[in-house]
């Protein structure tokens, strides 16, 4: 059966300190809310909707790459992608930008430098 969203209506998130965590994989300074859904890596379902926000100077180290679409909407700060390497560049962005990946696909590093407040959407086709 495959894993569907819960029905939630309007309501306060709390973005203080309730249900916040650094997912696997991550610095402590990069912490995710899980607003909505859930994914089954091991039997690839599921769909989640999360906040992920980095703190002022947070960065990951190595790119990513994962089997599910993502989807991320940069609702406030700055982040920084790429610039491992010399031979890559950094690339910076602003509020109001968007990202739709498909799976398979390697992403990053990031960083920020006053910190982000990012939406997500992670699905897999089904």
């Amino acid at each position: 059966m495959p894993i569907r969203k819960e029905h939630k209506e309007f309501h306060t998130i709390d973005m203080t300190g309730e249900g916040w965590h650094s997912p696997p994989g991550y610095p402590p300074d990069i912490e995710q809310k899980i607003l909505a859904g859930r994914l089954d890596d091991a039997g690839k379902t599921g769909r989640c909707t999360r906040l992920l926000r980095f703190a002022p100077g947070a960065y990951t180290t190595v790119p990513f790459v994962h089997e599910y679409w993502e989807e991320i909407y940069l609702v406030s700060g700055d982040l920084i992608v790429g610039g491992s390497s010399a031979n890559e560049p950094a690339l910076s962005f602003a509020p109001n930008t968007y990202a739709c990946r498909p799976p398979g696909v390697y992403h990053g590093p990031f960083r920020s430098l006053t910190g982000c407040l990012l939406l997500e959407l992670h699905y897999y086709e089904t």
